[in-house]
């Protein structure tokens, strides 16, 4: 099933267009990466999937972006928007509370203030985030003293906490060492039974051993995209596969 399909969209930050004419549908439960260099709209366009652009001064948008078929640039709650498509960034980014304020954040934003309701969600969500052995007895602890792959972890289950649909993500282990970075790939294959996933990645290896589909993006358009077999073992496009052999990029 097409959880996003992106129709035409093209995005100006006042005269530069930094995203031309995207097109592409993005099914439930799988994982959707987005490659090429930087500064070619990746990031651009994944942030157009939860309206961080709209915070961007002079950002204007054409098209149309669906999310189960309703256009969320028309007539959308962008709060309501935000519920439903988390986001986990290219930096760790917890809050400077404790852990269990961290991930009960959401949950508290939206109303929820029953002491064992919050215990649920908190345990429930670092559960989903593989995270839950090695904090659980250290929940009143200040999130900023976990190490760096632990505090990714503790993001995700923050997102995860407001039960989204989407999950986006930024480059999310660049900041990482190649151990957290196992951990947050075999977490993220674990979490596409459950979530759509769209994540950027610079790591042409990550996105083969955890993307279904992958979109190779350069200059603000999409080049080429398909099933990530494909474009990895047999591009269709010469830019795409002078990207993925390292001739450019």
């Amino acid at each position: 099933m097409d959880k996003i399909i992106i129709e035409d969209l093209n995005l100006f930050y006042s005269e530069v267009q930094a995203l031309k004419n995207i097109n592409i549908k993005i099914k439930d439960n799988e994982v959707t990466s987005f490659i090429g260099p930087s500064g070619c709209g990746k990031s651009t366009l994944l942030r157009c999937l939860n309206r961080m652009n709209d915070l961007i001064p002079e950002c204007k948008i054409t098209g149309n972006v669906l999310i189960e078929d309703k256009d969320i640039y028309s007539n959308t709650n962008v709060c309501a928007l935000r519920k439903k498509v988390g986001m986990v960034f290219q930096k760790p980014n917890p809050f400077p509370l404790s852990i269990y304020d961290n991930v009960a954040y959401g949950a508290r934003v939206n109303g929820i203030k029953k002491k064992s309701l919050l215990d649920d969600i908190v345990e429930e969500s670092l559960k989903r985030a593989a995270i839950w052995d090695e904090l659980s007895t250290r929940l009143k602890k200040n999130a900023l003293s976990l190490s760096g792959g632990q505090q990714q972890r503790l993001c995700i289950a923050r997102a995860m906490a407001v039960n989204p649909q989407i999950l986006l993500m930024d480059e999310p282990t660049s900041a990482l060492d190649p151990i957290s970075t196992a951990k947050i790939e075999e977490l993220i294959l674990e979490l596409k039974k459950k979530y759509c996933i769209v994540i950027v990645t610079h790591n042409m290896q990550q996105a083969l051993r955890i993307s279904d589909k992958t979109a190779f993006f350069l200059l603000g358009e999409i080049i080429e995209e398909g099933s990530t077999d494909a474009i990895f073992s047999r591009p269709q496009n010469k830019k795409t596969e002078d990207y993925i052999t390292g001739r450019f990029g």
